[in-house]
């Protein structure tokens, strides 16, 4: 059996960093940063890294909401798959910055892939 892309990346400490960096570029984009204007960013933070954490394949101590519920607000803010390709772009961006290897990439925008028509309520 192969290791979890959680594994793989590094565990813990990978995706803490990533979750890390990932919200610095998210929050510095004047395309979507708008979208967490009233959102409590330590507890954004806490929760992305579980659900990063339990979408990787580690251990799941994800306890929020489900994606489509988590994103309700943002898409009658307006939020539509522009604003996820960008959210995408800066995935991306952060693991490509952390040194993750491309076909690990590719995986993790695979999984969050996976999620958009739930993220938009499609």
């Amino acid at each position: 059996m192969s290791d979890s892309l959680y594994e793989r990346i590094g565990g813990e400490a990978a995706v803490n960093a990533a979750v890390e960096l990932f919200y610095r570029k998210v929050l510095n984009d004047y395309r979507i940063n708008r979208f967490f204007d009233k959102t409590d960013m330590d507890s954004q933070l806490a929760k992305q890294k579980a659900f990063f954490t339990y979408a990787f394949g580690g251990p799941n101590h994800y306890t929020g909401k489900d994606m489509r519920s988590a994103h309700a607000r943002l898409v009658k803010m307006g939020m539509d798959g522009s604003h996820f390709d960008v959210v995408m772009e800066h995935l991306g961006a952060t693991l490509h910055e952390l040194n993750v290897p491309g076909e690990l990439i590719a995986e993790a925008a695979g999984i969050a892939l996976g999620a958009r028509s739930d993220v938009l309520g499609l």
